[in-house]
């Protein structure tokens, strides 16, 4: 061997030796793309010992696309059109999976047929990372929320679009610019102090707050922002990410409104709720309705034994029943029930509920709402009370109802009135023939009536007279209630017709009765004053004789004179007080309110009692008025005297709201009304009639041992309202 051979092989060893220790995969190949030789690195980069991957063709090694792409550089290599390039591709390993290699392609001239070298770095984790970073990336790019980075000092480093379209800035405005600039005004020092908490190495979560656009348009945000730090762990930067939650907060807003209306809308309308977890057996209630079961805040026990033992008694059973069938249909489910209040008393509960499954189908959860209604059932209560009442009213009276078809303008009575129209008179009517058959000097009275029904006062009153089948006259007392539509117009009228013949007739006799009676009164007293009068004066005047005749006797006038004075002045006294009594004169010479004032003194001093008179009246009283209270003010004054036992007596005369009042009052025995009037006593039935007589009322309120008080009230005519009294 000669010198030179042996000073190639050392190299020749070299080479082969830093072949099989490179750590970057190296294989050579023939023109035809064969391996002819691979290094350890290639074979733990495919997997593949020496021998297989000698066995396989370079394109093998690579998915379709990479291998394509390539064959065709290596086709230009082959060709003497290029003597090398790189390529990062893809290969396949033994088990499958893909990694990532830079390929260096060049061509060996030297040999004495030319080879190709490969060479294969693998950059399977860089393509990793880099896959990662375009994937962050992309995702940034594509989020809505604003996502940005910044300086320590709060100075902005990159910018999303997420944040161009909240914050209205573009990238180029906003990099370089301070964080600063998208905090309202109102908050100075919450960037610092975000600053500092990050500076600390801390991370901030979901923090609300509220920054401003480009436009000065205020947004809701919630923050979520992270110190970067570098491989040391020192913080180096800021990253942060914002999201819109105005139309979160928006709809929290209005959730929370919602629900105060909920609230308010519960308690104006008596309305509570439950949720019942059946499955713990947990019962919560609203306080509205723990209100409704009578119970305070807080009152309620939690439990469905605590629900069912404030329920009736009577209801209990029926309530349970209810729940049991909906906890078995799962259907919504109502009924109504009474509760008993700790306090006795019995409240109406309407209630509606449903029972909701879990994913395995099992019971968990009943929700429902109760509401008060109370009131409600007692209105029902009273309405079939009253229509039973109006029933056997009409059965038994002589009492008919009818309605009115406006829009057509006929006219429906019921059978009963027959009873009062009579049998010729038909089922159906027009209401202008029911009008024509009234008296003509009612039917104005009957029409106004009818034409005054209003939405805001649809019911009436009116009574008239109308002639029956037989020719008689018929007195009859219609109570009406009108319907409308949503423009005002009248639809129907309903009501009751009421034969009140008898009561007028009965109210007539009684009217002409008593008038008749008090006239005869008012003479017979004025007769008896007169005569009283006429002949006590004749008495006196025959004293007056006897002491004339005493003067030609005098030795006799001083035994007879003062006597004979003193009997004429109490035959003098009781005259007049007699006379007062039976027809006073003080009421036409000096007015009703004079003379009861003067009167009530006079009687003070005969009965020997104190009466206190109170007057403040501003009107001139008619003469009927006027003497229906002297009489009456006569009537309870004696009784006062001879039943109450007391020595003082208030009289007062008072006029107000168009209407005069007296009132006389004592503080004594007091007496049993009913017993009183039981006994059909004169006086009081006089003082009635009395009063009836001027269109008055009258109210004595007295019980044994609590006083007496006699209240009239008169109406007062409208043209004696502006007259001034003179006494």
């Amino acid at each position: 061997m000669g010198e030179a051979a042996q000073t190639r092989m050392p190299e020749t060893q070299l080479f082969h030796d830093v072949f099989n220790a490179s750590p970057i995969g190296i294989a050579v190949e023939n023109l035809e793309g064969q391996p002819l030789f691979v290094n350890p690195a290639f074979c733990s980069f495919l997997g593949f010992s020496e021998e297989e991957l000698r066995n396989k063709h370079c394109v093998d090694f690579s998915p379709r696309e990479d291998a394509e792409k390539d064959w065709v550089l290596f086709q230009q290599l082959r060709a003497g059109v290029i003597d090398r390039y790189q390529l990062e591709k893809r290969y396949f390993r033994r088990d499958g999976s893909l990694v990532w290699g830079r390929l260096s392609i060049s061509l060996l001239k030297s040999s004495p047929s030319p080879l190709v070298l490969a060479m294969v770095e693998d950059i399977t984790d860089k393509k990793k990372a880099e896959e990662a970073r375009f994937r962050h990336a992309a995702v940034i790019e594509s989020s809505d929320d604003a996502i940005a980075s910044g300086t320590l000092d709060g100075i902005i480093v990159s910018w999303n679009t997420g944040a161009q379209k909240m914050y209205g800035y573009t990238e180029a405005e906003a990099v370089g610019k301070p964080i600063s600039m998208l905090v309202p005004p109102e908050l100075p020092d919450e960037e610092n102090k975000i600053l500092e908490t990050l500076k600390s190495g801390d991370r901030i979560e979901h923090f609300e707050t509220v920054r401003v656009t480009k436009t000065g348009k205020r947004i809701n945000v919630s923050l979520t922002i992270s110190p970067i730090k570098d491989s040391t762990g020192r913080t180096v930067g800021i990253s942060g990410i914002a999201r819109d939650i105005t139309e979160r907060k928006l709809a929290e807003e209005a959730l929370r409104a919602s629900e105060e209306r909920l609230r308010l809308a519960q308690q104006a309308a008596r309305l509570g709720t439950f949720d019942w977890n059946i499955r713990t057996g947990v019962n919560t209630w609203t306080p509205e309705l723990e209100a409704m079961y009578g119970l305070p805040p807080g009152g309620f026990g939690g439990t469905q034994t605590a629900f069912e033992n404030l329920v009736h008694p009577d209801d209990r059973a029926g309530v349970i029943k209810l729940v049991d069938a909906a906890m078995k249909s799962g259907q919504p489910t109502k009924g109504e029930w009474r509760v008993v209040w700790a306090d006795g008393s019995v409240h109406w509960i309407a209630g509606r509920w449903q029972v909701f499954m879990n994913e395995s189908g099992g019971l968990s959860r009943m929700i429902g709402v109760n509401g008060d209604v109370t009131d409600r059932k007692l209105a029902e209560e009273a309405l079939r009370e009253s229509e039973q009442r109006l029933r056997l009213a009409a059965q038994a009276g002589r009492m008919y109802s009818f309605e009115w078809d406006v829009t057509t303008n006929e006219v429906v009575r019921s059978a009963e009135r027959v009873k009062i129209l009579g049998v010729a008179e038909p089922l159906r009517t027009t209401h202008q023939e029911f009008v024509k058959k009234m008296h003509r000097e009612d039917r104005p009275t009957f029409i106004a009536t009818i034409t005054g029904l209003t939405p805001q006062n649809p019911t009436g009153i009116v009574t008239f007279r109308t002639v029956a089948s037989d020719g008689a006259v018929v007195w009859l007392r219609s109570s009406e209630r009108a319907f409308f539509d949503g423009e005002g117009k009248m639809l129907r009228v309903i009501g009751m017709v009421a034969d009140i013949t008898d009561l007028k007739r009965s109210e007539e006799e009684l009217t002409g009765m008593t008038q008749r009676l008090i006239e005869s009164q008012e003479q017979e007293r004025a007769r008896i004053g007169r005569e009283l009068h006429d002949d006590i004066n004749q008495r006196l005047a025959m004293l007056a004789v006897e002491l004339e005749q005493l003067q030609s006797n005098p030795s006799e006038v001083q035994s007879r004179a003062r006597e004979l004075q003193r009997h004429m002045a109490e035959v003098s006294n009781d005259v007049q007080a007699l006379s007062h009594e039976l027809h006073s004169s003080k009421l036409e010479y000096l007015g009703a309110v004079a003379g009861i004032k003067s009167w009530c003194k006079e009687f003070s001093e005969r009965q020997k009692i104190e009466v206190d008179f109170r007057g403040d009246v501003s009107s001139v009283l008619p003469r009927e008025i006027g003497v229906t209270l002297f009489r009456v003010l006569q009537e309870a004054l004696h009784n006062a005297v001879k039943h109450s036992g007391v020595k003082h007596l208030e009289v007062q005369l008072r006029q107000e709201s168009g209407e005069i009042h007296l009132i006389v009052s004592d503080l004594g025995r007091g007496f049993d009304l009913n017993s009183a009037l039981q006994a059909k006593g004169l006086g009081l039935i006089s003082m009635r009639e009395r009063v009836r007589l001027v269109n008055g009322k009258i109210a004595i309120q007295s019980k044994p041992t609590g006083g007496t008080t006699v209240h009239v009230r008169v109406p007062l005519s409208s043209e004696n309202a502006p007259q001034r009294t003179a006494g």
